[in-house]
């Protein structure tokens, strides 16, 4: 029967998906959004008057489809309506052209005149999107829940705080995330794990009581322990000589009365008797004088009231006496013997309560047969609705309804049964798979709000990784979550809820990278320090670090640069501070100026760099794409590595080795790009412990960018990175965006990411400004249909 109902179910997931792949299968996305207009050139195109000539003069000698310096070419475009259809080059050719990056020293220069006809055409062509009113929100796959969300919408659904979806396939990343709809793939294997997950989730969820019956539990020798000494067991008896002891370890599975009972003997020597002491869990709980003799072994009892767990039990002898003659031979010697020990009960047991995940789901219990199928509606009702994220609809209760009335046969308990009909919910798609219906899927043009529900899904799994709560799902219910301040009271709220704290977890560790320290593993030799204890604190820092400048609501300048930070004990000592105590992280000013921010705490310090030593280069690429979004292009093929043996160590620095092996002019215009960022965090070692030599060395931690901003040192670094605002807002908006919507930006995304920094600015950069116009964008509010017919 319970492998036909899992059969049954796991035949269900299969038709469901297929059902919900075909059904859904107009909704898949485009990459590129075909507006469906034709442009009509001006009469005088003026990339072909002015760029194209430019890029001949200056650029295509590299920039060919033959070389492909730095992975890019420039040829193929021959007008402007050819050129915008990669929008993502120009935005990197503007960075390079404005900044004087490109073309590189020694090579013929543009002038500045050339360089503003690039970059105007640029901005208001290539780059150009519309703004206006009909904005395209774009469209994000169908995304299944990752492994993380998985686990916290069981926590928050059912009750239940384990994680079954540590056991499933690893989740792809991209664009930086593992919440990304176009990656989230589903591998057959996921589809058993599913099952078996569910399984184990109600069986976990659902407590089913029983009947309790008074038992009785015999234990002989084999089945105890003796004390160490001169007691011991033989002939299928336990003998305890000079106050030895039986003992062993028992589950009471309720709180109730038990009888402890022991058939025994004893050797009679001296004036009293021998004394058996009956111990639960340390304290004594009975003690008789054992009268009885060899061939006459009587029970001797104690019956007290115990609480359910699995304490030891122990039996002692705790009068030894022994007398011996003037030779030294015995002549009274006083023992206890043992033959069987007996535990019995409970009597007058206290049942324990139900435990809340099962009183979350089993929210009506039948009065008896005719009312089963009634409580089973109510209960898979309320469970759906919660599971899907959304009412439920009642042809998915009247499926549901028939599992259960197949798997009730009428002799198991109604909290069995409706097991079955439970497991088919939580490997139904509409569980698995967050869905956002289109009112016309095959109509590119048909832009429309998001309903409450599905809005109500976006904020919670975006703020929290999990389904939306109670409060959540009620204002989306009433249709009120878009009523004037509702949504933003909401979005104040969750960020200062403890879930939240997913939020900084999912988001930090992805962004930052803090997620491959978990992984790392620094050479123990040149760093001895470095332990599973300072790891865990690296990350602690940078987690609670988010957490203060989101829950506070702070300028989100400060992962920039700040003058506080947050340790514990062992990353204090790391750091130098020795006025820190225990492991709670806790808020700290900072006294060393060569720290503050992000940039400069020890989890990415080390993150960036090598087994062995820093990496300037790795720093440098580091905060050009995760701080400032301007990542450099890949290395050019066969670069050798930069020698770092024990003889190399002895010529130089790890800035002077560099600045010989940059000489190379295939490395140098990205080395000049890169190595000033990684040259200023050199007073970090490998681990991010401050330093002041590389070996026998001084360090030199100054630094010239291509636009010419000077820094020395990590504190002057950080007061440029701070200048440098505006490319930081843009990057971390983009990240964040890109994060909230679960699928890559496109070009028409601009506005959005332009709107969320102006929000930004205007707000003093507090991080709720930056979440509260992500939430209000057309992009998280709205979705259109797909840009091609099925």
């Amino acid at each position: 029967m319970l492998m036909r109902l899992r059969i049954l179910i796991l035949f269900s997931l299969f038709l469901g998906l297929l059902v919900f792949a075909w059904n859904s299968f107009a909704t898949l996305p485009e990459s590129l959004h075909a507006a469906g207009q034709k442009e009509t050139p001006p009469a005088k195109d003026p990339f072909v008057e002015s760029v194209k000539p430019a890029f001949a003069k200056y650029c295509i000698a590299c920039h060919s489809n033959a070389k492909m310096s730095a992975g890019l070419t420039l040829e193929g475009f021959n007008t402007t309506a050819t050129a915008r259809k990669n929008p993502d080059l120009w935005e990197k050719v503007k960075e390079m052209v404005e900044n004087k990056q490109m073309p590189p020293k020694g090579k013929p220069q543009p002038t500045d005149a050339e360089r503003k006809a690039i970059v105007a055409w640029i901005d208001s062509v290539a780059i150009k999107v519309d703004c206006g009113l009909a904005r395209d929100p774009g469209r994000p796959t169908i995304r299944r829940l990752n492994k993380t969300e998985y686990n916290l919408t069981i926590r928050d659904l059912v009750g239940v705080d384990f994680k079954p979806a540590d056991n499933f396939p690893a989740d792809d990343v991209g664009y930086g995330f593992d919440n990304i709809g176009d990656v989230l793939s589903m591998p057959p294997i996921l589809l058993e794990k599913y099952l078996t997950a569910a399984e184990a989730i109600v069986d976990k969820a659902i407590v089913i009581q029983k009947p309790v019956v008074v038992s009785k539990d015999d234990r002989r020798a084999q089945n105890v322990a003796v004390t160490l000494g001169e007691s011991g067991k033989k002939d299928g008896k336990i003998y305890l000589h000079s106050n030895g002891a039986a003992f062993f370890l028992y589950e009471f599975p309720h709180t109730g009365e038990y009888i402890f009972r022991a058939r025994a003997y004893g050797d009679q020597a001296g004036a009293d008797l021998p004394k058996m002491q009956i111990q639960l869990a340390g304290k004594t709980i009975g003690e008789h004088k054992v009268d009885a003799v060899v061939g006459k072994s009587k029970f001797y009892e104690t019956r007290v009231k115990v609480t359910a767990g699995r304490p030891e039990v122990r039996f002692a002898f705790t009068n030894d006496f022994l007398e011996k003659d003037k030779d030294g031979k015995k002549t009274r010697d006083r023992n206890l013997y043992i033959e069987l020990i007996q535990i019995e009960g409970p009597f007058n047991p206290i049942i324990a309560p139900l435990p809340d995940s099962h009183k979350r789901v089993v929210i009506a219990k039948p009065t008896g047969i005719s009312d089963r199928e009634a409580a089973a509606e109510k209960v898979l009702s309320a469970f759906a609705s919660r599971a899907y994220r959304r009412p439920v609809k009642p042809e998915e209760i009247a499926r549901l309804m028939k599992l259960f009335r197949f798997a009730d046969n009428g002799n198991e308990p109604f909290e069995q049964v409706i097991k079955h009909p439970l497991k088919a919910v939580l490997v139904s798609p509409h569980f698995l798979f967050r869905i956002e219906r289109d009112l016309e899927p095959n109509n590119p043009n048909a832009v429309h709000p998001l309903s409450q529900h599905e809005l109500a899904t976006r904020l919670s799994y975006f703020l929290w990784s999990s389904l939306p709560d109670e409060e959540l799902t009620k204002l989306a219910n009433e249709s009120k979550l878009r009523d004037k301040g509702v949504l933003e009271a909401q979005v104040r709220r969750m960020l200062k809820d403890p879930k939240a704290t997913a939020f900084a977890e999912n988001f930090t560790g992805q962004w930052l990278m803090l997620r491959t320290l978990a992984t790392m593993t620094p050479d123990p030799a040149t760093f001895p320090k470095f332990d599973p204890a300072l790891r865990s604190a690296m990350i602690g820092e940078t987690e609670s670090f988010f957490k203060y400048v989101m829950q506070e609501d702070r300028s989100v300048l400060e992962f920039l640069d700040s003058d506080y930070t947050f340790v514990n004990n062992r990353l204090a000592r790391h750091y130098g501070m020795n006025e820190v105590i225990g492991q709670e992280f806790r808020k700290v000013a900072l006294t060393d100026k060569n720290r503050g921010g992000i940039v400069t705490q020890a989890s990415i310090l080390t993150v960036t760099s090598n087994p062995t030593r820093t990496s300037p280069v790795k720093r440098g690429k580091w905060v050009l794409e995760n701080i400032l979004g301007t990542p450099p292009p890949p290395p050019p093929p066969d670069v050798p590595e930069l020698d770092s043996g024990n003889k190399a160590v002895l010529t130089g620095s790890l800035r002077q080795r560099m600045e010989k092996h940059r000489d190379n002019p295939n490395c140098a215009t990205c080395h000049a790009k890169l190595d000033p960022m990684g040259f200023g965090l050199e007073n970090f070692d490998g681990i991010g412990a401050f330093r002041e030599k590389d070996g026998n060395f001084k360090i030199d931690a100054s630094g010239v960018l291509p636009d010419g901003a000077k820094f020395n040192g990590p504190e002057e670094l950080r007061k440029v990175l701070v200048s440098k605002g505006d490319l930081f807002r843009k990057n971390l908006a983009d990240k964040m965006l890109t994060y909230a919507l679960g699928r890559g930006l496109e070009y028409y995304d601009k506005c959005a990411v332009d709107d969320v920094v102006a929000a930004m600015k205007k707000g003093e950069n507090r991080f709720s400004a930056m979440i509260l116009a992500i939430v209000n964008s057309d992009p998280f509010q709205k979705r259109r249909g797909s840009a091609t017919k099925q």
